[in-house]
């Protein structure tokens, strides 16, 4: 194993082993600290561009996303020299967390327009439009704001439509708080994507056996098969399935960009 690959595993289970010990014995998750917000959150700081990369929700991701890197990454760290490697993995890390919050920017813009219109015109109609097509539990804390506000508007809107409507003005503030400071993003995958499309591009030709199905493939097809899913997932499917298609997307441009100026050449 080459040293960057070993080291880059060692921290990452370390920071996995830190956030369960730190959840169990102090109730603290470090996802609130590390884990990349989006930038108008409440809980976001630059230094999260650097560190969500080493958080994992849980063990299946850390155990993907590491098997990945040993599997890919040795070879390209050969290929690239150590140094090199590592400045390539963090780029590939922080470029893809700039393009995950340009998703999650274009992704608000729905749930913001009904805030705004809600502050505008805060009529009956339009907050049974905004609870029923709008609001969704996110968090803990965005649970509690929504069961408190249905509670306390339904007991006044009858008797008090001003206070009613001023509530419902706080609420909409409120919920759009909790709903950007719920975007959180952690994970190495934008770097190992990084990892795997130099991998492709530095051994094309390079024959990897496939687990589904079973069946042998180039690593540039293999690479590029992977890169259109995750752009498919990322139009129609990040939604739903809560994978960070665009960061994936956003560590591939970043590594292609970065070969590219550092015209590093095939070697299969």
């Amino acid at each position: 194993m080459t040293p960057a690959v070993k080291n880059l595993l060692i921290i990452n289970v370390l920071f996995f082993a830190a956030a369960i010990v730190m959840q169990r014995s102090l109730n603290i998750d470090l996802d609130t600290y590390l884990g990349l917000h989006y930038v108008s959150a409440r809980d976001f700081g630059l230094w999260q561009f650097v560190t969500f990369m080493f958080m994992h929700a849980n063990i299946s991701h850390i155990f993907f996303n590491m098997f990945a890197l040993w599997m890919f990454g040795t070879a390209v760290e050969d290929a690239l020299g150590t140094k090199r490697f590592v400045a390539y993995y963090m780029a590939c890390g922080i470029g893809s967390g700039i393009i995950q919050e340009l998703a999650v920017g274009f992704d608000l813009r729905p749930m913001i327009a009904a805030v705004d219109t809600l502050l505008n015109d805060p009529t009956t109609a339009n907050i049974q439009d905004f609870l029923t097509t709008t609001v969704r539990v996110v968090s803990v804390e965005s649970q509690q704001a929504i069961t408190q506000f249905v509670s306390s508007y339904n007991s006044i809107a009858a008797t008090d439509p001003g206070a009613a409507a001023s509530m419902a003005r706080d609420f909409a503030m409120k919920y759009q708080e909790l709903y950007v400071n719920a975007n959180v993003t952690v994970g190495a995958s934008g770097a190992v994507f990084g990892i795997l499309l130099a991998f492709g591009m530095i051994f094309p030709n390079l024959r990897i056996m496939l687990l589904f199905p079973p069946i042998p493939m180039k690593a540039k097809w293999f690479v590029l098969v992977y890169g259109l899913l995750e752009l498919f997932g990322g139009i129609h499917g990040s939604d739903y399935d809560n994978v960070a298609h665009w960061a994936h997307l956003g560590g591939m441009l970043f590594g292609f960009v970065l070969l590219r100026l550092w015209n590093i050449r095939r070697l299969n």
